[in-house]
């Protein structure tokens, strides 16, 4: 048993570096997914803060206020982004022929879909790292938040890009072509504009309203916002975990046997 979850541990490793290397290698496509959210949080920051602020805060005008709204759904987004380009690269790898390559190796079975997850993690987290750099650089404060609610906040954004990981995972597995897995997975970036990220729940219309609050960014993006600016989080913790889980444990369930059935 130790045997098996060694060379299992081994092999993983070495698709996560192999995974690393290639962003490393291919950087655009990171890059071009990190503009997005870049070019949205200066957009609303400078074009729009003013006026959004307003309508928010009652008539009165604070763009850093609206700053430190937009942050947290802004760190979502990017996460959703950057999971865009897992699918993509494992439909690449699906449709080059390596993954076929690989199960002809004497490798752990699983060790290719880890590498790509632990790799994909590793690429949301340093994104948002580099997304939250900016958004600092241009006036956010979180003056408020214990070290406790940073920690929390920091896992709460690894949670949720293991579960998009995976979804996407199970998206690039299932696609014919990595156009076709771009476009697939194309919703885990839209949702975030159809969540609270940019105006509250309650400024939205009445029949908009339940499909932004009963989504899945919406609890994550409270729940973020609670943890670094001190704002009420309610339910929102715990609906945003579940939705984690559920979303992980599907995505799994969904790339594994898409991947054993690809193998057959």
């Amino acid at each position: 048993m130790s045997g098996s979850l060694s060379l299992a541990l081994r092999d993983s490793s070495t698709m996560l570096r192999r995974n690393l290397l290639h962003v490393r290698r291919y950087p655009s496509l990171t890059l071009n997914l990190l503009l997005t959210p870049v070019m949205l949080l200066l957009l609303f920051v400078y074009i729009f803060g003013d006026v959004m602020s307003a309508g928010i805060g009652g008539g009165h005008a604070d763009r850093s206020e609206y700053l430190a709204y937009l942050v947290p759904g802004i760190l979502m987004l990017t996460i959703g982004g950057t999971a865009i380009g897992s699918a993509v690269s494992v439909s690449m790898d699906m449709n080059e022929g390596i993954i076929a390559r690989f199960r002809t190796m004497a490798i752990h079975r699983g060790s290719v879909l880890i590498g790509h997850v632990a790799g994909s993690v590793l690429q949301c987290v340093t994104s948002v790292v580099l997304v939250g750099a900016v958004a600092v650089a241009i006036g956010f404060q979180s003056t408020d938040a214990t070290v406790l609610e940073w920690v929390l906040a920091f896992g709460l954004l690894v949670l949720v890009s293991l579960a998009l990981t995976w979804i996407a995972v199970g998206m690039g597995l299932s696609s014919p072509n990595a156009e076709a897995a771009s476009n697939n997975a194309l919703p885990l970036m839209v949702l975030p504009l159809l969540s609270s990220a940019f105006v509250p729940l309650d400024a939205m219309p009445g029949w908009f309203r339940p499909f932004a609050e009963y989504q899945p960014f919406t609890p994550a993006i409270e729940t973020l916002r609670g943890l670094l600016l001190g704002t009420p989080i309610d339910d929102n913790w715990w609906i945003a975990v579940a939705w984690c889980l559920g979303l992980t444990a599907l995505g799994y369930r969904w790339s594994k046997a898409t991947y054993e059935r690809a193998a057959k």
